[in-house]
């Protein structure tokens, strides 16, 4: 009997036509896509939610006498003609091609370097293709170029055979070494001897009734062979009932599970009692460079009500570039500070404390508050008399890198922690200080927009504060796409900007010369700007490599207007001021992603004057890379490119996960399924506010608690 824990690698017991070889193969494969760790624990149901990629419609294929230019469709062809060829100079190039008729005509296909093909497509047999048919002129027939394809055995049992002809069928990716056909043939058979009766619902049924639901065993059938009163289309957009069920499903249970962490953090005992009466709110006044926004009120109110209440705050702060997050976070560090407890800031890099540090300073200078910097580059007397200081509740503020939460740091009274910039850490730094029996109020800020569908759903156990309005009186930044034929008419500008006594960015990816990336160097490029292009002026250098005390002398000249034009690596991503500054020039800007660029242009704009982001290109463009840079153009909005973002590349690689493998959803699309996923947050909450008393709600939550599928260890 097959159920949905069955061992992959054990099917070759229960399943026709899959021998050992064969299940080992397919356990190993689901195994390396992180379905599972490994191949042992690879069981059945990590294999059924390996999805087809598309589906096609063999009820009725195309006939070649039927096909246009440009259309889309499958043929079945007997192939008449196969061979490889050379072509281009030196013939490096080899192309395989079949000719192929079906009895209302002829066709060509190709595959560019893959003579291989020779053995797989051989004169006689028969073979269905899919892609985008192309009329050729020069040749007078129909082509398709690099298809996908599969080859129809004549001699397969007619049973077998139903699985891919005559119906709606599944196409899916290779997995390893097995292809779409053999794959499907291996699905169909296990959705036929899979014993359902062991597939309990796991919705509540007034949930199913009230949103038109299939149930969980139709839902995995259907998902892999569509019924034929289903148009094919809603299963390639992924809006079936199969498809709306599963990924409805996921949705709710990370929703659900991120609801009941939210509530147990809300029950941990607070470790701050703070209160705001007339003398703290004089005292957040009295730091105030200016009047703010209504967004920055209205965030600030948010905090101070976490932070005057009987829970602990645990609050992601989200803003764009410039829309004054800093100023926000210290009014909250002042009204911790004046209810007597201790503050860290937490940052990064050491650059970027370091300016914090200076401004901080600047901003409470009216204060008594004691400002001290703590980072790994300290000497070990400054660090041990810094830590004396913190110990003896001597210093209020406290700005560093990951060091503060070092062991050998202690606190005497640590009321409220702010976590800058590193809003995916911020969950293990809260649970470290807690670890060291600190339990603070924590707010992450961030400067790298995130839509909200996507903040809510990963950062689910964080509230949500966003700011949504920028300072008035900024000038918006231009931003324009250049090549290299651009460049004199650019360094003219960049003079012109100098004189009229701006100052500029120019900013590269790499530090020094590399073979493998045609990419040019900051170190040899800021001595032949200094040396051939801009004699008459300064200019300095920054980058990562540099000891501590460079950049900070780096950034001091800078500042001090002793430079004019500053040549960096990325080190200036984040964080860094110059209000003077009103060029930023990126080469390469094709190979850096939005966050960066986004980031990049914030660094001017940030003073009065007509700013400008260059963002010059070399070579051939990838298609997403043109699109990223023609969004940058339209527009400055981080919102607005997030969400383009998430478009282009998906919720994994912008949250750092698709390179480790880790699977976010199995089913779901988050920017795809937004009307889902908004449900499936109202149900999680319709659940938890409402239900809570059902026996099947209690189950429900039970589970989420205790299983690592479900729980809380998914989404920590």
């Amino acid at each position: 009997m097959i159920t949905l824990t069955t061992p992959i690698e054990k099917l070759d017991i229960e399943l026709p036509r899959v021998g050992k070889k064969t299940a080992q193969a397919l356990a190993d494969s689901i195994a390396l896509l992180n379905a599972c760790p490994s191949r042992e624990q690879a069981k059945v149901e990590h294999l059924l939610f390996y999805l087809p990629m598309r589906y096609e419609d063999r009820s009725n294929l195309a006939k070649i006498g039927d096909l246009a230019d440009g259309m889309e469709a499958a043929v079945a062809v007997e192939i008449k003609v196969a061979g490889n060829y050379k072509v281009g100079k030196a013939n490096q190039h080899k192309i395989f091609e079949f000719s192929g008729e079906d009895g209302t005509g002829r066709i060509r296909a190709f595959w560019w370097n893959q003579p291989f093909l020779e053995k797989t497509f051989t004169r006689g047999s028969h073979v269905i293709l899919f892609g985008q048919w192309k009329y050729d002129t020069y040749r007078n027939s129909l082509t398709i170029e690099n298809p996908d394809y599969e080859i129809i055995d004549k001699e397969t049992d007619p049973t077998q055979e139903a699985i891919h002809m005559g119906r709606c069928v599944p196409v899916y990716r290779k997995l390893g070494d097995i292809r779409t056909k053999q794959l499907r043939t291996i699905m169909h058979n296990l959705l036929e001897l899979l014993d359902f009766s062991t597939l309990s619902e796991n919705l509540p049924p007034q949930l199913l009734a009230r949103n038109n639901f299939i149930n969980r065993a139709d839902a995995l059938k259907q998902i892999h062979f569509p019924p034929e009163y289903v148009a094919l289309e809603t299963y390639n957009r992924a809006q079936s009932p199969a498809h709306r069920r599963l990924i409805f499903e996921e949705f709710f249970w990370l929703l659900l599970a991120l609801a009941v962490k939210r509530t147990e953090r809300h029950q941990e005992p607070k470790g701050t009692s703070i209160e705001v009466n007339d003398q703290v709110r004089q005292a957040v006044l009295n730091i105030l460079p200016f009047k703010p926004t209504n967004a920055q009120k209205r965030v600030l109110k948010e905090i101070v009500e976490d932070l005057t209440s009987n829970r602990p705050m645990n609050r992601l702060l989200q803003g764009d570039v410039g829309a004054g997050k800093t100023i926000v976070a210290a009014q909250a560090i002042v009204v911790a500070i004046e209810n007597g407890y201790q503050t860290a800031l937490m940052v990064p890099t050491e650059i970027l404390a370091e300016q914090h540090t200076r401004n901080l300073r600047k901003l409470f200078a009216k204060t008594n508050y004691r400002v001290e910097l703590l980072t790994g580059s300290l000497t070990a007397r400054e660090k041990r008399a810094i830590k004396a200081d913190i110990k003896a509740n001597s210093i209020q503020l406290v700005v560093g890198t990951h060091a503060i939460i070092q062991d050998d740091v202690e606190f005497h009274k640590l009321g409220l922690v702010v976590i800058d910039e590193q809003h995916r850490f911020g969950v293990m730094q809260r649970a470290e200080l807690i670890r060291r029996g600190y339990r603070p109020d924590v707010l992450v800020m961030t400067a790298t927009p995130i839509p909200r569908s996507l903040a809510m759903t990963v950062y689910g156990d964080l509230d949500v504060s966003i700011i949504d309005e920028l300072p008035p009186g900024r000038t918006p930044i231009e931003t324009r796409v250049r090549g290299e034929s651009s460049r004199p008419k650019i360094y003219q500008f960049i003079a012109e900007e100098v004189r009229q006594g701006r100052q500029i960015y120019i900013v590269y990816p790499l530090v020094e010369e590399s073979e493998k990336m045609d990419l040019a160097a900051a170190t040899k490029m800021a001595e032949i700007l200094q040396k051939d292009v801009f004699p008459h002026f300064s200019i300095a250098l920054l980058h990562g490599r540099m000891k501590p005390q460079e950049k900070e002398e780096v950034m001091r000249k800078f500042l001090a207007c002793e430079a004019q034009i500053l040549v960096s690596t990325t080190v200036i991503e984040v964080g860094v001021d110059v209000p003077n500054a009103s060029v930023m020039m990126i080469e390469h800007s094709d190979r850096f992603g939005f966050s960066q660029l986004h980031q990049l242009r914030g660094r001017v704009g940030r003073g009065a004057a007509k700013s400008y982001c260059i963002l010059m290109t070399g070579g051939v463009k990838s298609k997403e890379a043109s699109e990223r840079l023609r969004v940058l153009e339209q527009t400055t909005d981080g919102f607005k490119i997030s969400e383009k973002d998430l478009e282009l590349r998906g919720p994994g690689e912008i949250l750092g996960t698709r390179q480790s493998g880790e699977q976010i959803f199995r089913v779901a699309n988050i920017v795809r399924d937004r009307v889902l996923l908004d449900l499936a947050r109202q149900e999680s909450e319709f659940l938890l506010a409402v239900a809570s008393d059902d026996p099947f709600t209690k189950k429900l939550i039970e589970k989420v608690l205790t299983q690592p599928k479900f729980g809380l260890a998914s989404i920590g």
